[in-house]
């Protein structure tokens, strides 16, 4: 079935690295993607690669750009309201065992625009508009879009929207909510006009109490910028600040910045020069840094991919790229049996992302409510990273083997060189990786 018709609403990383991976093992695929927005959202925060991922990115052969375009941050120094470190994380400097720091530190904007850029010819993109509902069919799924009202058949559905999937909700027949775990991090991201780091490649994290925390990362650029974030962290205890946050974030950025102005007016440390620098800033967005475990990732023709069935946070992009790949490659695996594959893709994908921790706790004992807290906090990382027992912690890890965590996902049966060049010259202008094996395939 090489002629299969494919619908991704979200233009994100997750349904480009699934297209371009799709397209490697189905060129001729005709493959549509919805996007909500005008055009493409080449901005975010800071966003890292790791465990399977950085097979994947290799075998994609887009390594090297995005090791050329990482933000150079080489860890994160706690500090106090001083500005004094009390510890710092420094980055590994390798790739099968990472910190905090990733050695694929990048801007989510440019990873997503190394993502669909190789793709973006070979694919119709439709902007300004979502998915209204759908209907599945014996032989496809019957799509109506919101704005057109058009009526489209297609093979299948990716859901690709993000943390509050309208398709995941349709999907289960439960609401946007319903799935989202952990409610208890809020963050908003904004570039500052102005190098708060003084040309320091090391990010740096401040807290104050009631768990509020102000986190600058490095910003690659000549004219001097600074990433900032602000941070919120409650329990469930706290459900008044909690719903606050929430509804601020959904009466849109006016409302969150007005909102993180009364949080962290009296926080210390830069907080004046980073609200400042908050509101002057042109990319400011706000969100909850939630987790969603949806019970199952498929349902026929209709499949949940990267934050819509698995949102994580640390790991969220290496999911989403993980995913994208899996699913392209159950599809080649079983000839363009969309059942089969999206079952196969579930059984790959939902094992590993439920082995992971759905707890809230650990980012709330990093981020401590009150000052004694914090000075527990800060005594524990500071000799922790005193006595580089973090730095040893990895090198025995090294040596037994005790690596991150990869998917265990079977060898996909991608098109070799010699057929690739056997196609039209027109279906091979990007999806062929530089020195590719002629049987490469992912272990």
């Amino acid at each position: 079935m090489s002629n299969l018709k494919i619908l991704i609403s979200g233009s994100g990383i997750a349904g480009s690295v699934f297209a371009y991976c799709l397209l490697r093992a189905y060129p001729n695929a005709d493959i549509t993607i919805i996007e909500r927005d005008p055009s493409l959202r080449l901005t975010g925060a800071s966003v890292d690669i790791r465990s399977s991922a950085v097979d994947i990115i290799k075998w994609m052969g887009v390594e090297p750009t995005i090791r050329k375009q990482t933000t150079n941050e080489k860890g994160v120094q706690f500090v106090d309201a001083n500005g004094k470190p009390v510890a710092t994380l420094e980055a590994s400097g390798r790739s099968d065992i990472q910190s905090v720091t990733s050695e694929y530190e990048i801007f989510r904007g440019a990873l997503a625009k190394i993502f669909i850029d190789p793709i973006i010819e070979r694919v119709t993109t439709i902007f300004n508009e979502s998915i209204d509902h759908f209907e599945q069919g014996d032989d496809g799924v019957f799509v109506t879009f919101a704005k057109s009202k058009e009526v489209k058949k297609f093979d299948l559905l990716i859901a690709a929207d993000g943390v509050r999937s309208k398709i995941r909700a349709a999907m289960l027949n439960t609401s946007a909510e319903e799935h989202i775990l952990s409610k208890g991090v809020h963050v908003a991201y904004f570039t500052i006009e102005k190098d708060l780091l003084q040309g320091g490649q090391l990010a740096k994290w401040y807290n104050t109490t009631n768990r509020r925390a102000i986190f600058l990362r490095p910003a690659p650029d000549p004219a001097g910028r600074t990433r900032g974030n602000l941070m919120v962290i409650t329990t469930d205890r706290e459900l008044e600040t909690r719903q606050k946050l929430d509804e601020a974030i959904q009466n849109g950025n006016e409302s969150y910045m007005t909102l993180m102005e009364e949080q962290f007016h009296d926080a210390g440390w830069m907080a004046p020069e980073v609200l400042q620098g908050m509101r002057q800033s042109d990319d400011f967005y706000c969100s909850l840094f939630g987790r969603v475990r949806a019970p199952k990732l498929q349902d026929g023709r209709v499949v949940l991919l990267g934050d819509a069935g698995y949102a994580t946070p640390g790991i969220g992009t290496s999911l989403a790229i993980i995913g994208g790949y899996v699913l392209a490659g159950e599809l080649l695996n079983h000839g363009g049996d969309i059942k089969m594959a999206s079952r196969g893709y579930e059984n790959v994908m939902l094992p590993y992302v439920n082995s992971m921790t759905n707890s809230e706790a650990p980012m709330q004992y990093l981020n401590p409510q009150t000052w004694w807290g914090i000075r527990i906090r800060n005594f524990i990382l500071g000799t922790v990273t005193g006595l580089k027992l973090d730095k040893m912690a990895m090198m025995v890890g090294s040596a037994l083997g005790l690596t991150e965590k990869k998917v265990a996902m079977p060898d996909y049966p991608w098109l070799t060189e010699e057929t690739l060049y056997n196609l039209e010259a027109e279906e091979l202008i990007i999806l062929l990786p530089p020195s590719l094996p002629k049987h490469y395939c992912l272990g």
